[in-house]
C-alpha cells in the first residue's frame, strides 16, 4: 500500500459516493487506474464495503452503552457470540482479553430500553454477568482510515 491508495482510502472513509473520476482527480489518475487500484484494496480485504454512517440518535437511538460481558464457566465463546448477534440493539461486539470476554455497543431509545437490553443479555445463554458503562458524548468515531504515512 502506498500513499497514493491511503489517499484514496482517506477519500473513500470521507465520501463513500465518490465517482472514479473524482477520486483520479483528488489523486491524480486516471478513473480506470483509480478502479484498479480499489479492485485491487477490496481484493485484498483492506477495502471490506461500503455502507451509510447513520446519526443514530436522528433514528431514536439517544443513549449509547459499551457492555462488558462475562460468561458462564466452560461455555462456547462462539456460541454465546451467535446469540448475541441476534439482539438487534447490539451494533457492535468484540471478543477481548481481561475481567470480561466481549464488550458490546449497544443503541437503545432511553434508559428504558437500555435497561431492557441489559436484561436480555443477561439472560442469554452462557452469560453470567454484564458491567455497563452509558456513553455520555462521542468525540469521534471510525478513524481507522486515517493511516499515517509510514503505516505498512
Amino acid at each position: 500500500m502506498d500513499a497514493v491508495d491511503r489517499q484514496l482510502i482517506q477519500a473513500l472513509r470521507e465520501n463513500g459516493r465518490a465517482s472514479y473520476a473524482e477520486l483520479g482527480r483528488l489523486v491524480g489518475l486516471s478513473g480506470p487506474s483509480v478502479t484498479d487500484r480499489i479492485n485491487r484494496l477490496e481484493a485484498a480485504g483492506v477495502i471490506t464495503g461500503y455502507r451509510a454512517t447513520v446519526h443514530a440518535p436522528s433514528l431514536g437511538l439517544g443513549v449509547t452503552a459499551l457492555i462488558g460481558i462475562q460468561l458462564s464457566d466452560a461455555v462456547d465463546h462462539e456460541e454465546v457470540a451467535g446469540r448475541l448477534r441476534e439482539l438487534a440493539e447490539i451494533e457492535d461486539c468484540w471478543f477481548i482479553a481481561g475481567d470480561d470476554s466481549y464488550m458490546v455497543k449497544v443503541r437503545a431509545g432511553d434508559v428504558d430500553d437500555l435497561e431492557r437490553t441489559i436484561q436480555r443479555l443477561s439472560g442469554t445463554q452462557g452469560v453470567s454477568r454484564t458491567r455497563t458503562t452509558i456513553v455520555l458524548s462521542t468525540k469521534w468515531e471510525n478513524r481507522v482510515g486515517e493511516l499515517p504515512e509510514d503505516a505498512p
